[in-house]
């Protein structure tokens, strides 16, 4: 808190910033703009959606701790919740008055901050988003991510498998409406498990913006409507957890899945809180993110297009015809607190 309180007082006299967090402050002499001149160094601003997901806690530490290895200067900012649009549009400009030479952002909307990527790129800085794509693709420079498609059909075709050739009551628990990693996921999802949207099977949907106890308080809405439910669909692993909390008090057991690859979300399927998650890999995302950066201030050269981080199924129950690994494997690789 104190680090946030800081970085906040020194730039409120340039810009108002919503929600701001801070690894380390720029030094050096490097000028703003294109890189390419062989000697400057990469100033690097790492905007995410929120800076108390454990998800985004851990790509903010994987690109310091990048950064700090390569020599470059580093600033993490992030808005106040989870589709804060505003508070990233803040932080873009934020980082464009300090002179940041590459922005890594997760866009909390994929359309909501692209005329503030748009004047960052105008002016020389190259802009590569992190874990969610924006729309269209080509706004930013290049994209780190998970396939989010992919992994939502991963999880789909776990759970399908998994239900044992029953025919599917599925109740899904989505993310942020409006962001591309929520709808790839779900779209993915329903590609793996054999639906489409609208499909009777489908007995409930509500969006929980990624959060534990909205996922826990429309779950429970869901379930007073039906309890007929044998598989779930949640979009992250805090959701996973505030659905299994209401799944619980009804003493209901489905087949449910997630994605992420926490190291809370590989415990709580080793404990049998849902049957399997697809883990993804932050430290990656940011570790190409931040090397970029240091190749773009060094060289200008650039990336390009959507390059694909990975993601592999978690479970301690396997399916045939469903690629996983158990969660020893995933805990010696997972992310976050072990």
């Amino acid at each position: 808190m104190r680090h946030r309180s800081l970085l906040c007082l020194l730039v409120a006299a340039a810009v108002t910033v919503s929600g701001c967090t801070v690894e380390r402050h720029w030094g050096g002499s490097a000028s703003t703009g294109a890189g390419g001149d062989g000697n400057a160094a990469a100033k690097i601003g790492l905007v995410t959606k929120t800076n108390t997901n454990p998800y985004f806690v851990e790509l903010r530490n994987a690109a310091s701790a990048a950064a700090q290895a390569q020599g470059a200067d580093f600033v993490a900012l992030a808005g106040q919740f989870d589709g804060d649009n505003d508070g990233q549009v803040r932080a873009i400009e934020n980082l464009m008055q300090q002179g940041a030479t590459t922005i890594l952002i997760t866009p909390n909307s994929s359309t909501g901050v692209l005329d503030a990527i748009d004047r960052a790129r105008k002016a020389g800085i190259m802009v590569i988003a992190l874990d969610t794509a924006t729309d269209p693709a080509s706004a930013v420079d290049a994209t780190f991510a998970t396939d989010n498609l992919a992994a939502g059909r991963q999880q789909g075709q776990y759970v399908k498998a998994a239900l044992g050739g029953a025919a599917p009551k599925l109740i899904m628990i989505d993310g942020t409406a409006g962001s591309t990693v929520d709808t790839f996921r779900h779209n993915g999802f329903l590609e793996g498990i054999g639906l489409k949207d609208g499909d009777p099977a489908i007995v409930g949907r509500e969006p929980a913006n990624g959060d534990q106890s909205t996922a826990q308080q429309k779950m429970e809405n869901l379930l007073q409507r039906s309890s007929d439910v044998d598989a779930v669909y949640t979009m992250n692993e805090p959701t996973a957890r505030g659905a299994f909390a209401a799944l619980q008090a009804r003493g209901l057991h489905v087949v449910m899945g997630s994605i992420d690859g926490g190291c809370q979300g590989v415990e709580n399927v080793r404990d049998g809180e849902y049957a399997a998650t697809v883990m993804q890999f932050p430290r990656k995302m940011a570790q190409e993110g931040v090397h970029a950066a240091v190749e773009y201030a060094k060289t200008g050269k650039k990336p390009s297009g959507f390059i694909d981080t990975g993601s592999v199924v978690i479970t301690d129950q396997p399916m045939p015809g469903v690629p996983s690994h158990d969660t020893r494997w995933g805990l010696q690789n997972c992310w976050g607190t072990k």
